[in-house]
């Protein structure tokens, strides 16, 4: 018997029927203790509701904010594209679909022009942003750098001595920011014996394998982590533990749970619109790689308040630098030729300046300066790494700044 294959389409939470019911139906249930929430189909629904699935702490909106103008432009539905995989145009309103879209919004001058929601998500639901979540902890770095409280040259272990004996120990800030360092980590989402699945377990993401015996906290876990024989600074590897290094380090400087510093620095500055959750380990160390479940429409104005300077100015342009292509893993990302990375964000360095925040599974913020565009989008692809979604996604941005830029 041919098993169905599911498409953006077919695999709609709400009409697959997850969790619908007091109490839902034995086979339409998503369990944590199964490891249900991170498994496709069931991440169409649970990643617009990790709370019930994780712990969290909560970080707080001022109550101040408000809402992002509306100036809807029907037409950007209509925009076509031809996506690096296929051979004809596509419009962008049916690429959507076509990439498990669970939202997404494009504001153009700071005013949203076209927004749309899937499935279970909506304006009020915090949904997971993944890696983006990185590009927050980039941030926070750079005004810590800006302000002279964080050295960029300082060795890890001079912050934090528990990583004296680590891989970390001569690694420095600078090296961890743009993700250089030298360790003997591979982050492989589709083998799990990989350090990625490591990581996982010490955070508790999924449950534990049978006789786990391993480190139960993240902060165990980065001190067992070794460097790779090679030195620090020599190249690009994207590994996601650098960050929780980087968020480590902020609460270390700042004296106060990263949370809290997320709260001052970036929601209340930013006039963020609700509150945000974060996933934390079982110590309550967060899970600053990717455990950010926010509003989609605080993700927008997070990249309005980068776009237009918000934030401190010397801390901006430190990260729209961007990092050093030469460093660049091209064999890796084959469809990001050109890019770099630097800051806990990814950078395009076309002719636009574009750069971006990216997580697995579709979860992007994309900031165009010559456009004044960015495009807030949250997903449950079945894929993880991006390589998955950018043949539709990076052509699409294009369009789109296109056609606001006539």
């Amino acid at each position: 018997m041919t098993r169905e294959v599911l498409d953006g389409r077919s695999s709609d939470p709400v009409a697959m029927g997850w969790m619908q019911g007091s109490p839902p139906p034995p086979d339409r249930r998503i369990l944590p203790a199964r490891a249900d929430h991170m498994r496709f189909p069931m991440i169409r629904w649970s990643y617009s509701n990790m709370r019930q699935f994780l712990p969290t702490v909560r970080i707080a909106a001022s109550g101040e904010g408000r809402p992002l103008p509306r100036r809807p432009l029907p037409d950007l539905a209509d925009v076509r594209f031809v996506p690096t995989d296929h051979q004809e145009a596509i419009r962008f309103e049916d690429s959507l679909v076509e990439g498990f879209t669970d939202g997404i919004m494009v504001v153009h001058r700071g005013e949203v022009v076209f927004e749309r929601w899937f499935g279970v998500t909506g304006p009020e639901t915090r949904h997971i942003a993944f890696s983006v979540t990185k590009s927050f902890v980039g941030t926070i770095t750079r005004l810590l750098i800006r302000e002279g409280r964080l050295d960029p040259a300082a060795p890890v272990s001079s912050i934090l001595p528990e990583l004296g004996s680590s891989g970390y120990a001569d690694a420095t800030v600078a090296h961890v920011l743009d993700m250089t360092t030298a360790l003997d980590f591979s982050e492989d989402y589709g083998d799990p014996s990989s350090g990625i699945g490591a990581y996982s377990a010490a955070l508790g993401l999924t449950p534990r394998p049978e006789g786990y015996a391993g480190p139960r906290d993240l902060c165990s876990f980065l001190a067992t982590v070794q460097r790779d024989g090679s030195a620090h600074g020599e190249r690009f590897t994207y590994r996601t533990i650098n960050t929780e290094v980087l968020a480590w380090m902020i609460a270390r400087i700042e004296d106060k749970p990263f949370a809290q510093v997320l709260e001052e620095r970036i929601w209340r500055p930013c006039g963020m619109l609700g509150d945000a959750d974060l996933i934390v380990d079982e110590i309550g160390m967060p899970f600053a790689g990717g455990g950010l479940n926010l509003r989609l429409e605080d993700l927008a104005k997070f990249g309005e308040a980068i776009r237009t300077g918000v934030l401190p100015a010397g801390a901006i342009d430190a990260i729209r630098q961007g990092g050093d292509p030469a460093r660049f893993d091209p064999v890796r990302y084959p469809q990001l030729g050109g890019w770099s990375y630097g800051s806990q964000w990814w950078h395009s360095h076309d002719e636009n300046g574009a750069f971006s925040a990216r997580g697995i599974h579709g979860q992007t913020l994309w900031i165009d300066p010559a456009a004044q565009m960015v495009v807030a989008r949250f997903a449950s692809h079945p894929t993880a790494a991006n390589g998955a979604n950018d043949p539709w996604s990076l052509p699409a941005w294009a369009a789109l700044a296109h056609a606001l830029k006539v």
